[in-house]
């Protein structure tokens, strides 16, 4: 499908958001923790044209269906690919931004349903496309909580801070630490002594997951009922980002079995991140690939959101030369790992990986080499310039 011409007199404006994967901190981002992702090489890209028609006009290369809104027609949720941009249009106008009609045009190769988070690129690179036609802009904290707002409220969604906020705010040969409390973050060098002698590889399962599906909604659930009861025990708890295990045990009897065991997860992994923030800053990939293999671990067995795909591949990869770690990454139920290799040894790990992957569930083992890219902020800034910055 090609971009709809909505003028032959309005040139086309084009904007790129990449994608991400998390090296460590899992489903901490809804209860005030901590997580250290990175952007990707993959990229959504928007192209836009003013429109004369008065609408407001979504397509794309990856869906056959396109959408058109006019500007005070009520807009509900459609059920499929388009209400995740038109989510960002309707809260940037809550906000009392004018967006001048559009056809915006969405094309790009980020795997859908690898746990890479196509939804998160899509909505920033629209909200940062859409900014630039109102000749406006945002800071990165705003555009993140807009956008993860538009997931949560609109799509139905309900996901954390976590994507939306590497994804518009990521920098080039960085991970990025994010506190998603107050959304204080720290940038990490990944190419830190040892670390330079390594390489981040993405290992797709092929076995897509949502996590606007039931059982990531579920987890969520029994996630905040956990933490409900601890802070009525301890008041002075802001959320699971202040709590220990030593407080979790008092309150073994008066929560779930579940609860107790996501509740065990997020708070460990919390702690696993400041863990591998330090082997960062050392440079170390044996003492970081060891916190990310017992990431995994943990949403194995206490936050029971792998899949047999997915634990294969964990203990296969970490039985290879030159591997230092690896793990679930993303909101789990399928989706990809993301392994810490050493870069000599690069090639030969992901033979060996596809090989047994094939032999044990005869598919064929997408991976990707990935290394820390610009997020959407800065990759876009010239396209940004000139624009005036609102709160």
């Amino acid at each position: 499908m090609k971009p709809l011409e909505a003028t032959s007199a309005a040139p086309q404006l084009d904007f790129f958001a990449p994608a991400r994967v998390n090296l460590i901190g899992e489903h901490t981002d809804y209860t005030g923790g901590l997580v250290m992702p990175m952007a990707i090489p993959f990229t959504t890209a928007a192209h836009l044209n003013a429109a004369e028609d008065g609408r407001y006009t979504f397509s794309s290369d990856m869906f056959p269906s396109i959408r058109s809104i006019a500007p005070n027609a009520p807009s509900p949720r459609a059920g499929e690919w388009s209400d995740y941009p038109a989510g960002v249009l309707l809260e940037l106008r809550h906000r009392g931004i004018q967006i001048p009609p559009f056809a915006l045009h969405l094309s790009g190769n980020v795997p859908l349903g690898a746990g890479l988070s196509s939804s998160a690129s899509i909505e920033v690179v629209t909200a940062i496309a859409l900014l630039a036609h109102a000749k406006t802009t945002l800071p990165a904290d705003v555009i993140a909580l807009l956008c993860q707002s538009s997931e949560n409220n609109y799509v139905g969604s309900p996901c954390g801070i976590m994507d939306q906020f590497v994804v518009t705010a990521a920098r080039k040969d960085h991970a990025l630490l994010l506190n998603t409390r107050d959304l204080t973050f720290e940038l990490l060098p990944m190419n830190n002594k040892g670390l330079g002698n390594c390489r981040v590889v993405v290992a797709n399962s092929g076995v897509k997951h949502s996590i606007a599906g039931g059982d990531y909604g579920v987890r969520r659930r029994e996630v905040e009922a956990g933490q409900a009861k601890l802070r009525e025990r301890f008041p002075e708890l802001r959320d699971l980002g202040d709590a220990t295990l030593t407080q979790l045990a008092e309150c073994e009897h008066e929560i779930s079995p579940q609860s107790l065991k996501r509740c065990r997860h997020i708070i460990s992994e919390n702690e696993r991140v400041r863990e591998a923030r330090k082997a960062m800053l050392a440079g170390d990939p044996v003492r970081l690939g060891s916190v990310m293999t017992a990431a995994h671990a943990s949403e194995r067995d206490d936050f029971e959101c792998s899949i047999e795909e997915i634990d294969f591949l964990v203990d296969t990869a970490v039985g290879l030369r030159g591997c230092f770690g690896a793990r679930l990454t993303g909101g789990g139920f399928g989706g990809c790992t993301v392994n810490l290799v050493n870069i000599e040894d690069v090639n030969n790990f992901i033979a060996a990986l596809r090989f047994a992957y094939r032999e044990k569930f005869a598919l064929d083992l997408e991976t990707y080499v990935c290394e820390a890219v610009d997020g959407a902020l800065a990759r876009n800034a010239a396209q940004l310039t000139g624009s005036k910055e609102t709160r």
